[in-house]
């Protein structure tokens, strides 16, 4: 009989423990205590910059657009939000503006639509989320945060996409709402020929490339999150190119290429010629150096950066590591970035 009576009283007492830990796994992570010193990076596009190709009010809106991005994902980050929640939310603020070719800026196909793509990946469990190719989904990020989180796939594309987003509850607009004159007329100069351009039109953007009084860049925007919670996540956001032919897909919505995050190592976003971020699976690459050669991030991403223009490719990439440094590393002449580090130091920049 005594025995019985210990047995039953284990049994209560693991079950005590069970229920326990279930309470505390279903704990949300506003709940649970934030140990780390939060801090986020965001870009807007590299390429073709100098402070004579701004008029003042232009920079102006620009900065002032990076710097709403900034607090409002720093606001979000102070609250205790998660890294995924701040990336969705600051990579939309950036795709609702027309400033940036992404979402309502987004630049104009070969057949004159636009088609637009986003990727986010959670750093602490490898969730990914893509869209590509979507043309009537307002915030595409969303959809890609949806995707990660409500399916069991990793990448949906065109019509797929959209009817997914639209089962999910993600705000779905009529074609009209990303028509902008500036964008419309870029793809006026170029739609009777084969030249794919830059979402500013005209030259390169490399360093050794002369200015044209004009900008010109790539200007895919993108956020990476140390959450206060320790947890790294990135996204990425894109129209593509100027004149894109067969349903063209660069490296944003790539995961590996445009878009990664590990909670071991760090979260990359990128920003460039797609096909060339693409080759060398650019993102996954930094963390590659980081995990396997133990490379400090800075020394990583500039790595990946010579391996671009190696291989005569631009553009650039943000990223951030488990500790919290920071990275912007490009080899144009420009990137639209900013970050707010672990002290809350908030910084824009555009030139080199």
């Amino acid at each position: 009989m005594k025995s019985v009576s210990f047995l039953l009283i284990i049994l209560l007492v693991l079950t005590s423990n069970t229920s326990h830990a279930q309470e505390e796994k279903k704990q949300p992570e506003t709940e649970r205590k934030m140990d780390t010193k939060y801090c986020l990076v965001i870009h807007g596009g590299a390429g073709n910059m100098a402070k004579r190709n701004l008029t003042p009010e232009k920079e102006k809106e620009y900065t002032n657009k990076l710097k709403e991005a900034l607090e409002k994902g720093y606001a979000m980050l102070a609250a205790g939000a998660e890294a995924v929640d701040v990336v969705e939310a600051v990579v939309k603020i950036l795709e609702d503006s027309p400033l940036f070719n992404a979402g309502k800026g987004s630049v104009f196909t070969h057949d004159g639509t636009n088609e637009m793509d986003a990727a986010i990946m959670n750093g602490r469990n490898q969730d990914a989320g893509a869209v590509a190719n979507v043309r009537t989904i307002k915030n595409p990020i969303s959809a890609a945060k949806a995707v990660m989180q409500k399916s069991k796939f990793v990448f949906l594309s065109g019509a797929g996409a959209e009817k997914f987003a639209q089962e999910k509850g993600i705000e779905i607009v009529d074609t009209s709402y990303f028509f902008y004159q500036p964008r419309w007329d870029e793809y006026l100069k170029v739609k009777n020929g084969k030249d794919t351009k830059l979402d500013h039109d005209n030259s390169s953007g490399m360093l050794d490339e002369p200015f044209n009084g004009s900008v010109d860049k790539f200007g895919t925007v993108g956020c990476v999150v140390l959450d206060g919670y320790g947890n790294l996540a990135a996204g990425t956001s894109t129209g593509g190119i100027v004149n894109k032919e067969y349903n063209r897909i660069g490296d944003s919505p790539v995961i590996g290429a445009g878009t990664y995050a590990n909670n071991k190592t760090c979260a990359i976003s990128c920003t460039g010629h797609g096909e060339d971020f693409i080759k060398i699976v650019a993102a996954h690459d930094v963390s590659a150096l980081m995990e396997y050669k133990k490379l400090k991030l800075k020394t990583a991403a500039a790595r990946v950066i010579k391996k671009i223009t190696d291989i005569k490719g631009r553009g650039g990439l943000i990223g951030i590591d488990h500790k919290g440094n920071i990275v912007m590393e490009y080899n144009t002449n420009g990137m639209f970035r900013g970050y707010i580090d672990r002290n809350g130091q908030l910084m824009v920049a555009i030139y080199k």
